[in-house]
């Protein structure tokens, strides 16, 4: 069945999803937004590394930046800082190109690489959707980390694909559903710029909605 792309879902989203499913449905589904020194260094960071969609060659190497990419299994869309076509025998061809390329996704960070497989994941989600785009296999990707200046490489694993998948599930299911999920403080609330909005440290105690009553009652009194 068509799945209008109305309803697709970020693709940069798995990464916030997998960091914290309610700072994720705070953006995705209330869309709230709020920006601190955090976010800020990330755009600027994101917006030196895009050039408007462009395809450049260096020798066999063209590069593609902000390259749109979509997934109708997924049900995602969003868009590649990097995508590296290497010419291959065993490649795809190219539309206005000569010979084969094997594509690699690269997603630029401000910080230094994480435990946590945010990164790894929304990298994994964006292979999958060149992957369908493009009618290829693609076996790794690379994280470019603006804080070391240097690449990790990141293989996809069935593991990983199975993880994504999982996930976007996930987000679907609360997107339909419109539903938030219960805050679960953890140390990451301290640099998240929703913190003002989510008020982990009230709500990780008591509702909201118990909140405003005490708070109506205050005022009454």
């Amino acid at each position: 069945m068509h799945t209008p792309e109305e309803d697709y879902l970020s693709i940069s989203g798995i990464q916030k999803f997998a960091f914290c499913q309610r700072q994720w449905a705070l953006l995705q589904i209330e869309q709230q937004w709020n920006e601190n020194l955090y976010t800020i260094e990330g755009r600027i960071f994101h917006e030196r590394a895009h050039d408007a969609y462009r395809l450049e060659r260096r020798g066999e190497l063209l590069i593609s930046r902000c390259m749109p990419i979509r997934s109708a299994r997924l049900m995602a869309n969003g868009q590649c800082d990097v995508v590296e076509f290497r010419q291959s025998e065993h490649g795809v061809t190219i539309w206005g190109q000569a010979g084969q390329y094997l594509p690699t996704p690269v997603e630029y960070k401000k910080g230094a690489p994480k435990i946590m497989d945010g990164d790894r994941l929304q990298l994994c989600a964006q292979a999958i959707c060149l992957e369908e785009m493009l009618c290829c296999t693609i076996d790794c990707g690379c994280l470019y980390y603006g804080e070391t200046r240097k690449r990790e490489e990141v293989l996809l694993t069935p593991a990983l694909r199975e993880k994504v998948y999982a996930l976007f599930a996930q987000m679907h299911a609360l997107y339909n559903r419109q539903y938030t999920p219960k805050v679960k403080p953890h140390k990451g609330c301290r640099c998240c710029s929703l913190a003002e909005i989510c008020l982990p440290s009230l709500c990780g105690k008591r509702s909201v909605q118990t909140y405003l009553l005490e708070r109506l009652s205050e005022e009454t009194s």
